[in-house]
């Protein structure tokens, strides 16, 4: 087997994530290999020097990392002639690395790890991200992974070149289960926040002073840094969807209640984020939930 600096990398998926995230591995790995759906959306990695694949089989490295919305779209690569798994047996691939970065049902991701392994012999690592896109610019993400440890520990040079923050969670879904956590406080900081800034409105206060005395107390955090800019110029095209966030809330429900656990506060910002995607504004900006909160 080849050492982890040795093994080959190739990510899936150049949506607003993936991209950036792609730039940072090609400056500090010297080599990626790429793939979009959309070829176009490759063309500022490939100027950068990564190599463009034509298909998923092409980009069948030793490692795969994957960053889509939801494991549907991650199997979708797998089977046919253009797909991973050809590649894979193609490129006589030994013991390759399948990594899922986006957020997915703990307990599919699971089971389509124990599959993989069994009926392939490909090792799945679940390696959900938080950090937004200003944190996939700034190669500043934090991962919450899943997998065994010595998969885990190989992808270390390709985790080091996109994250800050690296923590093996357990067994493959613990990663997702950890996002899943992430995610309840992501959105409750968001819908607090905007509950507090529609008070503040309604009562006289200007948004952006409250913005500003927040950020130097207590109540400041990592979201009402990246999010203040939005609420200031209430544009909220872009970013990380609401509708993703609603999704990421309905695993993170789904858990609380296969665990038996507390889920109140997951399933009042369920509703709130299903309010805003059904009012149209799924698209937008989670922070846009302040829109949903002013009109009920």
């Amino acid at each position: 087997m080849t050492t982890p600096a040795a093994r080959s990398a190739s990510l899936l998926g150049l949506g607003p994530m993936g991209e950036p995230m792609a730039a940072n591995l090609v400056r500090r790995l010297g080599s990626l290999t790429v793939w979009n759906r959309t070829p176009e959306r490759a063309a500022r990695l490939v100027e950068l020097g990564a190599r463009q694949a034509a298909s998923p089989a092409e980009a069948a490295c030793d490692v795969v990392l994957t960053v889509l919305p939801d494991l549907p779209q991650v199997d979708s690569l797998l089977t046919g002639p253009e797909g991973l798994l050809a590649g894979w047996r193609g490129n006589g691939v030994v013991d390759p690395i399948l990594v899922v970065h986006g957020t997915v049902s703990p307990v599919a991701v699971r089971e389509f790890a124990e599959r993989l392994r069994a009926d392939h012999g490909v090792r799945v690592v679940d390696a959900p991200m938080s950090g937004g896109v200003p944190g996939a610019e700034r190669g500043s993400l934090s991962l919450m992974v899943g997998g065994d440890p010595s998969a885990v520990e190989s992808l270390e040079p390709v985790f080091s070149a996109v994250a800050e923050t690296v923590v093996r969670m357990g067994e493959c879904g613990a990663g997702q289960l950890a996002k899943a956590c992430n995610q309840v406080v992501v959105a409750g900081t968001i819908a607090a926040l905007s509950e507090a800034l529609c008070l503040a409105q309604r009562c006289g206060l200007p948004r952006a002073d409250l913005l500003r005395a927040l950020s130097g107390g207590l109540a400041g955090s990592e979201v009402l840094s990246q999010k203040s800019a939005r609420w200031l110029s209430e544009d909220f095209a872009g970013g990380g969807s609401a509708r993703n966030q609603l999704k990421d809330l309905v695993f993170a429900v789904e858990a609380a209640n296969s665990a038996g656990a507390p889920s109140e506060v997951s399933e009042l910002l369920r509703a709130q984020f299903g309010r805003m995607v059904a009012a149209g504004d799924g698209d937008l900006d989670h922070s846009g939930l302040i829109r949903t909160i002013a009109n009920e």
